[in-house]
């Protein structure tokens, strides 16, 4: 290229080791062609040097791919969804652009997926970077071939089957182990000490246990139609509706009644499904964080059945959370809301015993507690504005 077309060889020399990072070329695959093409070329790199601009570098690189036999990753570089992002990026700007370039990267199909086993994250670690590479080239070769492809199945395998390559783990199994490891390496050392023994536990799937309270209420709201809405003759039973109708979805109003949504039965009809919808409540992602990590907290010190009284809980969750860095001083205030809603959720589920001077989960308690602390460490990481 050098000899043949000097004016672009230097440009396409910038591209390339953008592109590669200092790797051979043969490791280029197209979702990294794409992702230079229309996110690393119009955002970082630059300035280019008088005269030239995007579109002429993107061009270089094309011509220095096709001189190296690299045809389809070339044609990426001159067509006309390149060319399209490009002047988006230049005329309306980085989100506008950026929103193209996700639409586009999106129509390709070998963008891997969210599977039932793994959200894929916005910021990962080097092992969940190198599956979602792995499983982005596996769609690019099944692409390549002709033959239709089940995308979310093809991920899957992708993911889950031991891999040669990897001593015989599986590409899941790293990114479970990334995500604890990160998990367990918080905030504050009181912290990290005390999740410290729980990275391997929350390895293994913890097996759905059965929600006799909850089952109960709504059976007899698919089986009566409706329930009164003065039904409920306890606290416990009371929180058990209010949870059911307001944090589940399980159960709607209707006038003076409350009748069973199809949300609901579909709960009743999956054990595994209202165990992992009651999981993830005891830490919703929708509350502050502060409030997140108070709960986590109290489900850690409970959940090897550890009898406490109230105040001693809410006392040891100060410590813990206080050394996160949440506030200059974290008081007992502070953790006792988040804190005493978690035990009345436990209570109404029947998931742990409480009163004014213990607290102590029973077995299918410790379970939950397990359950819902392995769904909140294998949580994809996000940038802090997508919530």
């Amino acid at each position: 290229m050098e000899r043949s077309q000097p004016d672009l060889a230097e440009e396409a020399r910038t591209a390339v080791e953008w592109l590669t990072g200092g790797e051979p070329l043969e490791t280029v695959t197209q979702l990294d062609v794409c992702e230079f093409l229309w996110y690393t070329l119009p955002i970082k790199v630059g300035p280019l040097k008088p005269g030239g601009d995007h579109e002429r570098l993107a061009r270089s690189l094309g011509r220095l791919l096709q001189l190296g036999g690299m045809e389809r990753y070339a044609a990426l570089c001159v067509s006309p969804t390149t060319v399209q992002i490009l002047h988006t990026y230049a005329r309306e700007g980085e989100d506008a652009g950026t929103s193209a370039y996700q639409q586009a990267l999106e129509a390709t199909g070998v963008l891997p997926p969210d599977v039932p086993e793994l959200q894929w994250s916005m910021i990962m670690g080097p092992e969940e970077l190198g599956a979602h590479i792995a499983c982005s080239a596996a769609l690019e070769l099944g692409i390549v071939s002709g033959e239709p492809i089940d995308r979310t199945a093809l991920t899957r395998r992708w993911l889950t089957e031991p891999r040669s390559d990897l001593g015989g783990d599986s590409w899941l199994n790293r990114v479970h182990g990334e995500r604890l490891n990160r998990w367990v390496l918080g905030r504050g050392p009181a912290r990290r000490k005390l999740a410290q023994p729980f990275e391997v536990r929350l390895h293994a799937p913890v097996p759905a246990q059965p929600l006799p309270a909850l089952q109960g209420l709504l059976s007899l709201a698919a089986r009566e139609g409706s329930l009164p809405l003065r039904l409920a003759p306890s606290p416990e039973a009371l929180r058990l509706r209010e949870l059911a109708e307001r944090e589940l979805g399980a159960i709607e109003r209707d006038g003076s009644k409350l009748s069973i949504t199809e949300h609901g039965r579909r709960l009743l009809e999956s054990p595994e499904a209202m165990w992992s919808a009651v999981t993830r409540l005891l830490l919703a992602r929708g509350e502050h964080e502060f409030e997140v990590s108070a709960r986590e907290a109290a489900l850690l010190l409970l959940a090897d059945g550890t009898l406490m009284s109230p105040d001693k809980l809410r006392e040891r969750v100060a410590e813990v959370v206080g050394g996160e860095g949440w506030h200059p001083t974290t008081s007992l205030a502070d953790v006792a809301r988040p804190v005493s809603e978690l035990i009345a959720q436990l209570t109404a589920l029947g998931l742990a015993f409480s009163d004014e001077l213990a607290v102590r989960m029973d077995r299918p308690g410790q379970l939950a507690a397990l359950a819902a602390l392995r769904a909140h460490a294998l949580r994809p990481r996000k940038y802090v504005s997508s919530g």
